[in-house]
This record gives structure tokens, sequence and C-alpha cells, in this order.
């Protein structure tokens, strides 16, 4: 545990701001999982603009580097050629 003022304050930063990265996290996940949705219910069109909306999430929680861009730009990719490969 902390031994200094300091220390103990740090440790309630560090835990305040891993729960607001979880949190945002949590809402990257959602996002994804929506696409994965409009997907599997196999409406285009729907899958497309659930993609757009998300992209939006992804590439904010990316800038914040909550998660590597590459992570991001690869989960963009791999949606993006899902929807594409849809009939």
């Amino acid at each position: 545990m902390a031994n200094s003022a300091q220390a103990r304050k740090r440790a309630r930063q560090a835990a305040e701001t891993n729960k607001h990265n979880a949190s945002l996290r949590s809402s990257l996940r959602t996002a994804v999982k929506q696409v994965r949705k409009a997907i599997q219910a196999g409406d285009k069109a729907a899958a497309a603009q659930k993609l757009k909306t998300s992209q939006a999430v992804i590439d904010r929680i990316a800038d914040k580097r909550i998660v590597h861009k590459h992570l991001a730009s690869r989960t963009k990719s791999r949606l993006a050629i899902a929807i594409k490969a849809m009939p």
C-alpha cells in the first residue's frame, strides 16, 4: 500500500483513470458488436450505417490511446471486409 500522501493520491487517480478507460473500452466493444449483429441479420445497408457510426467511436478511442491505433484500424478493416462480402 502507498506510504506517502503523493503515492496515495496517485493510487486514487489511477483507479479513477482505470474506471474511465474501462468504460471507453466497453463502448468500443459495444460498437463493434452492433455492427457484427447487423451483419448477422443480413441487412447490408443497416450494417454499413452501423459501421459508419462505429468507426467514429473506434477512432475516438484510438486517438485517446485507450487501444492501439493498429488495433482500431484492423477492427475497422475486418468489419468493412465482412460487410463487403455480404450478398
